[in-house]
This record gives C-alpha cells, sequence and structure tokens, in this order.
C-alpha cells in the first residue's frame, strides 16, 4: 500500500495540512475484502452505520420564488462551544440526488457534534420532500442557491466563524462557487470529497458497459424520479416524456438540466460545471480528497497540475477508496478515512485558520 499523495500549490498550505491534519500522512488501507473502487462505492450506504442526527428544518425563499430546504443541526449540548452566537458552523452539501438524510453527510454531522459545532446542510431544491414552488431544480454549475444559502447562513449567525464541505457535485458546487466569488465569500476553508473536475471526462467514464450498467442508469433513474414527483410545475416548462426516456445522465442533462439553467448546448453546460477551469481563480484554503480508482472521476481527469499552480489548494490522493467510499477496518461499519479527514481538516480550519490567512506569502 502506498501512502495517499499530497498536492498543494504552496509550502504553508502543505505544512498546514501535515501539522494539523496527521491523517493526510498516514497509509490508507481499504477494508480488505472490498478494496475494489466499484465494490466499495457500492457496499458504503449499507455498510456504515447511520448516525442518528435530530434536525431543524427551515426553508428560506429563492430570488426566483422558489424555496430551499435546510436542515440544521444546532448542537446546543455543545461543551466546548456553548455560546450558539459564536459557534462554529459547517455547511454540508450532498452529491446529485442527496439529502441531509445520506450516511456521509450524517456521519460528517456526528464528527461536527463531536468537534462541538454546529452543522447546516443545503438540500438542492426539489430532493428532501418540499414542495418545488417554480420549475426549477439545481445543477453543478449554478451557485446561485448555494450563495444565497450562505448569505442567509452568515446573517443569521454573523459571530460564528463558518467552513463548508461538499460530496460529489456537492463539492463541484462548492468549487464553482469559490472559482467565482475569488475572496469575496465568508468561507473560512473548503474540503471536497470525490468531486468530478472534467464533466465530459466523468460522464464518458460511466458510460463505459459496465459502469452505465451499474451507476448511470440508476442514477438517471434518480433524477428522473425527482422530475416525475413534481411533474405538475415542471410540464410546464419542460418535454417531460422526452425526460423520462433518458437512458444515461448525459441524455437527461440534454433533455432538461441544460435547457433549465438556460445553455445553448448540452457541452456549453458541461464546460461551465467543470470545476477544473475555475481552480485558478479560488482564493480560500481548499483541500480535495480522490480517489485514484474513482470511477466517476477518472484518475486522468484529477486537476493535479492545476493545483500545483494555486497556493490556496491542496490534493489528497488515494490509490484506492472508489466514490464516496474510502472504507478501512476489518468490518467498517463507524467512520471511513474521508470521515477522519473531514473531522481533522474542519478542526484545523476552525481552530487553527488565522495559520491560513494568507497561503501566497
Amino acid at each position: 500500500m502506498q501512502k495517499p499523495q499530497l498536492i498543494s500549490g504552496g509550502k504553508k498550505f502543505y505544512q498546514f495540512l501535515r501539522d494539523q491534519c496527521p491523517v493526510v500522512s498516514e497509509t490508507y488501507y481499504p477494508t480488505f475484502w472490498c478494496w475494489e473502487s466499484r465494490i466499495q462505492t457500492l457496499l458504503r450506504p449499507f455498510v456504515t452505520a447511520k448516525p442518528g442526527v435530530s434536525y431543524r428544518n427551515e426553508l428560506i425563499g429563492a430570488a426566483d420564488g422558489g424555496q430551499i430546504s435546510l436542515d440544521w443541526f444546532d448542537n446546543d449540548d455543545s461543551s466546548s462551544h456553548q455560546n450558539a452566537a459564536t459557534r462554529p458552523t459547517v455547511l454540508l452539501l450532498p452529491g446529485l440526488t442527496g439529502t441531509s438524510r445520506e450516511s456521509y453527510i450524517l456521519h460528517m454531522v456526528q464528527q461536527s457534534r463531536e468537534l462541538g459545532y454546529r452543522c447546516v446542510v443545503f438540500n438542492n431544491r426539489g430532493v428532501s420532500g418540499e414542495t418545488l414552488l417554480t420549475p426549477r431544480t439545481y445543477c453543478a454549475a449554478n451557485t446561485e442557491d448555494l450563495e444565497a444559502v450562505i448569505e442567509h447562513i452568515k446573517r443569521t449567525n454573523e459571530d460564528a466563524p463558518l467552513m463548508a464541505a461538499g460530496v460529489s457535485m456537492g463539492g463541484m458546487m462548492l468549487a464553482n462557487y469559490l472559482g467565482r466569488t475569488g475572496r469575496e465569500t465568508c468561507l473560512k476553508g473548503v474540503v471536497v470529497f470525490s468531486a468530478g473536475w472534467d464533466v465530459f471526462e466523468c460522464t464518458a467514464s460511466l458510460e463505459k458497459p459496465l459502469d452505465r450498467f451499474l451507476f448511470n442508469s440508476y442514477l438517471t433513474s434518480c433524477l428522473q424520479a425527482g422530475v416525475d414527483r413534481h411533474k405538475s410545475v415542471l410540464e410546464k416548462s419542460y418535454d417531460i416524456d422526452h425526460v423520462m426516456k433518458a437512458k444515461t445522465i448525459r441524455e437527461f442533462d440534454e433533455r432538461f438540466t441544460s435547457i433549465m439553467f438556460g445553455y445553448r448546448t448540452n457541452d456549453d453546460y458541461y464546460h461551465d460545471a467543470s470545476p477544473v477551469h475555475k481552480l485558478k481563480s479560488v482564493q480560500v484554503p481548499m483541500l480535495c480528497l480522490n480517489a485514484a480508482d474513482d470511477v466517476f472521476s477518472p484518475r486522468h481527469a484529477i486537476p493535479v497540475e492545476a493545483v500545483k499552480q494555486n497556493p490556496n489548494l491542496a490534493l489528497l490522493i488515494t490509490c484506492h477508496g472508489g466514490h464516496i467510499g474510502f472504507l478501512e477496518g476489518l468490518w467498517p461499519r463507524q467512520s471511513t478515512y474521508m470521515d477522519r479527514v473531514f473531522k481533522q481538516f474542519a478542526k484545523a480550519v476552525i481552530e487553527q485558520g488565522s495559520d491560513l490567512s494568507d497561503l501566497s506569502s
């Protein structure tokens, strides 16, 4: 087994991670009976425990008349941060059709609870049971809802430090947001797990026969189920029958997502949704964890060279781990390697964040 590869655009961030997050220097040993990437990816939701978490739901209005569902874990029992006004807050963004009930989100809430922090999960429009008020859902390229959520969190907790973690598409959205906003964000730091960096490469990889069978068809049907659930609002604006006949994510995006967000072609949408083009503009410390065997984000498309050009970026690449897998130990019920990266980085950003103030120096 090899140690994970840690790449950063600057010595300062690299050294900070080595000092504050020992997990980046540890060899990651995948669970031996499910080390293969596809098996890791498929089994994780079933073998990892789902910690019990009670959320407080809040619906906030969006500029177009729609609504956004936030799930708060207030952590009022926090012993290390008893003052709610200054309690550190972690914003969590789930994957493509994910919600606050995904096991990987619940695990990050559990880790945050242990640190004494508050969490808020940003559920993309229409996925978590709330009514869709306008014919608009979400995509990786559009960050307007994310911007509204961050502004709302900061307005309601203006003295609390805020950081964010995104998984898969949630990570892509976060990276795109940071690339667009540069220094104009209140986020102290960001960690991104299993993001797809170049959407063309991701969709091509997922269209290979085995991966199309194992993942693409299932995810497409999940996306279609979301459309069907809100058919009465969406059918006025889109050809729902045509959307429901899509066989792949690419076909779904051609018939639905790219049209919804006003792109001339699906290729235009995929270019805009690919965070690789915006990494040079990120001005906030961002750590990215990818597995070299992730079929959703193929190794050759992991943006090693772009990361090397920006002192605010760091990339941690493990040999194994699959897509949001990172299972470890004989029976991986509890925390994964990804959870440990999250916990150590969150603590480092919140408690030692002053060391990250100017990474370009």
